[in-house]
């Protein structure tokens, strides 16, 4: 199975991709992680330290593939978790798709890419431009990253139309939304009953996932001296056990650019105004209630 984690920019993939990748390898699954993203960060949290890509050891045999062993790319992350980086182009030159395409075919020539029982690639931001959607041409399945806030949903309705596009040629399917770090999910639950799909999971609004990232460890590793994040695994472990009973999964149908501006926009506005109201009321109840002191 090949899984493609999407979201906008920043929104916590990478945490949720390590995280997810530990509770299917605790699960009793051979995983392989794939960073997509030049920053070449997304398997940090497993392995601790930023590891050389794809790109880099090529070019240092002069892209003579058949010089490139899998342990030359391949390294072992915490809980077992395989980890690769792709890498890519110069910044301002260049196209990522091309990157991932290459690493790919790598995997492949060496016989990495049909070790697993599940890939995961852990693809750069929102951009769901051609190069950046080609981990798609791979995935059976596509889970978006998103919170509450309106930007991430609007990036997540972009990516639900690519997932849309290329479905016409793959067999591709939206296995459904992971809200992050978020204390309220009323936004998400706006977008899902407009744009129906799956919300897998909606993770607590945890200062220690945040943390996670910086200390270069997943959640399952901190816990191990903090008792009291096990409850946070958890929900990583629910969403691994739904990938694993291997959804229906959905062609998604997107909301057009304006109506979703619209209705994300007027939904926010009205809930912040009636949020005023009951601040303001319960100002006035407040103050009523001194004066009878």
């Amino acid at each position: 199975m090949k899984v493609a984690v999407y979201g906008k920019g920043g929104i916590g993939k990478s945490t949720t991709s390590c995280n997810i990748s530990i509770a299917l390898a605790r699960r009793g699954k051979r995983i392989l992680q794939i960073g997509c993203d030049p920053k070449h960060d997304s398997t940090f949290t497993l392995t601790g330290f930023l590891i050389p890509t794809i790109i880099d050891t090529l070019q240092s045999k002069d892209y003579h593939y058949e010089d490139v062993w899998p342990e030359d790319v391949i390294y072992k992350g915490y809980g077992g978790v395989d980890c690769v980086e792709a890498g890519g182009p110069p910044a301002g030159a260049g196209c990522g798709g091309y990157v991932v395409g290459e690493t790919v075919k790598l995997l492949k020539e060496s016989n990495a890419f049909y070790e697993y029982d599940i890939i995961l690639f852990d693809v750069l931001g929102d951009v769901v431009c051609g190069g950046f959607a080609a981990p798609l041409n791979y995935a059976d399945y596509c889970i978006i990253i998103t919170d509450n806030g309106f930007d991430a949903l609007f990036a997540a309705n972009r990516i639900a139309a690519s997932v849309r596009e290329k479905a016409h040629t793959h067999p591709l399917r939206l296995a459904g939304l992971v809200g992050n770090r978020t204390s309220e999910r009323d936004l998400i639950n706006k977008y899902v009953e407009a744009c129906p799909m799956a919300v897998l999971e909606v993770l607590p609004l945890v200062e220690d996932i945040r943390i996670s990232r910086v200390k270069g460890k997943t959640l399952f590793e901190m816990a191990e001296g903090q008792p009291n994040l096990n409850f946070v695994c958890d929900f990583y472990s629910n969403i691994a056990d739904q990938i694993l009973s291997k959804p229906e999964g959905i062609v998604p149908r997107e909301i057009p650019d304006r109506e979703l501006f619209s209705l994300l926009s007027d939904f926010y506005l009205n809930s912040n105004l009636e949020k005023g109201e009951r601040d303001r009321k319960d100002q006035q109840d407040t103050t009523f209630d001194f004066a009878i002191i």
